[in-house]
């Protein structure tokens, strides 16, 4: 998957379910759940950022800051394409690190054939909208959206011209969001596998 160019991992959110900053928890081998999801994603990716407010991280990597003060996924988006010179970006969220190869390999066989502005996972919870393509085109969107105070990714998806990849493993796309979650991943997460 080398050829996929840039994947950008999404860790700037408040946490605050979790009760400490999520993506600083060890994880599957590495001393942070950040860098977990930087060495699997590094290993099919040509470039992978951490979007973020600051680099809180203790390892080399790439930081995309947020270029605006409030917190939400559509602020990271926004900044991303404000940053990179890039056509369009994987997105994944830093507490969902069960995301398999092969199923980000399934959401860019679909990118192939689509021209949407977003192609984006849907588990059996719902749409996963922190895993998914965004291409430059809905840019003007999400800052439409950001200048509104809308920052409901749903909202975008519904606005955008978005393409839904189905997957019917839910597993895959546990998120982290409660200690509890976080312990019963820990026990059951391969050592920096993907």
């Amino acid at each position: 998957m080398k050829n996929r160019k840039t994947a950008v991992i999404i860790a700037g959110g408040k946490s605050s379910r979790m009760g400490r900053d999520k993506a600083l928890l060890p994880f599957g081998g590495f001393s942070t759940l950040a860098e977990y999801q930087y060495r699997r994603l590094s290993s099919f990716f040509d470039k992978v950022y951490i979007s973020a407010k600051s680099n809180k991280f203790d390892f080399d990597v790439m930081i995309i800051e947020d270029r605006y003060d409030i917190s939400s996924p559509l602020v990271a988006i926004v900044s991303i394409f404000e940053t990179l010179d890039v056509s369009e970006v994987f997105v994944l969220s830093v507490d969902a690190p069960f995301v398999s190869t092969k199923s980000i390999e399934d959401i860019y066989n679909q990118a192939k054939i689509s021209t949407s502005d977003i192609i984006v996972a849907k588990s059996p919870h719902g749409v996963e909208p922190l895993c998914a393509i965004y291409r430059r085109s809905v840019l003007p969107l999400t800052q439409r959206l950001l200048e509104e105070d809308n920052h409901r990714l749903q909202t975008l998806l519904d606005k955008a011209d978005s393409t839904i990849v189905e997957f019917e493993d839910e597993i895959l796309f546990t998120n982290l969001n409660h200690p509890k979650e976080y312990e019963m991943a820990r026990t059951t997460a391969p050592q920096a596998s993907v």
